[in-house]
C-alpha cells in the first residue's frame, strides 16, 4: 500500500496527502470526464461530472488490475473553481463512495477550458499496484 508522507509538525490535509511513496506495477489512466461509456455526459453540474469522471476512473483502474486505493496521485482541471469549492459536499460523498482512500497526492487547478467543450471537469490518475 502507499506510504504517506507527512513531515514532522505537518498537520495531515483534509481529503488529499501532501506526498506518496510507492512501489510496484504502475496504472496511468488519461483524464476522464463526466460522460458515459456511449460518450454522453450525464449531468450538466460539476459535481454530477466529477461524480461520473471518478467512476470512469475505477473502470479504467480495473481494467489494469488496479483499485482505487491505489491511487497515489490525481490531478483535477476545472472550469469553475467557485463552482468546484461549492460543489465539496457533493463530491466528497461521490468520492467516499467511489474512491474511499484519501491517501493519494492530489492538485486541481482552474482552466479556461476542455477539450470537450460540455466537460466541467477532467479527472487524471497514477495508481500504483503493490509488488
Amino acid at each position: 500500500m502507499p506510504q504517506v508522507l507527512l513531515p514532522p509538525g505537518w498537520p495531515r490535509p483534509r481529503g488529499y496527502a501532501n506526498g506518496v511513496a510507492a512501489r510496484g506495477r504502475m496504472v496511468f489512466v488519461a483524464g476522464m470526464v463526466g460522460w458515459d461509456a456511449e460518450g454522453r455526459f450525464v449531468s450538466d453540474t460539476l459535481a454530477g461530472q466529477a461524480r461520473q469522471a471518478l467512476a470512469n476512473v475505477v473502470a479504467v483502474l480495473a481494467e489494469g488490475g488496479a483499485k482505487p486505493e491505489h491511487i497515489v496521485r490525481m490531478t483535477w482541471y476545472v472550469t469553475d473553481k467557485r463552482e468546484y469549492v461549492a460543489s465539496y459536499p457533493e463530491i466528497g460523498r461521490a468520492f467516499r463512495e467511489l474512491i474511499a482512500s484519501f491517501n493519494a497526492a492530489m492538485t486541481a487547478v482552474e482552466v479556461t477550458a476542455l477539450i470537450e467543450d460540455q466537460a466541467k471537469v477532467e479527472i487524471e490518475v497514477t495508481a500504483v499496484v503493490p509488488d
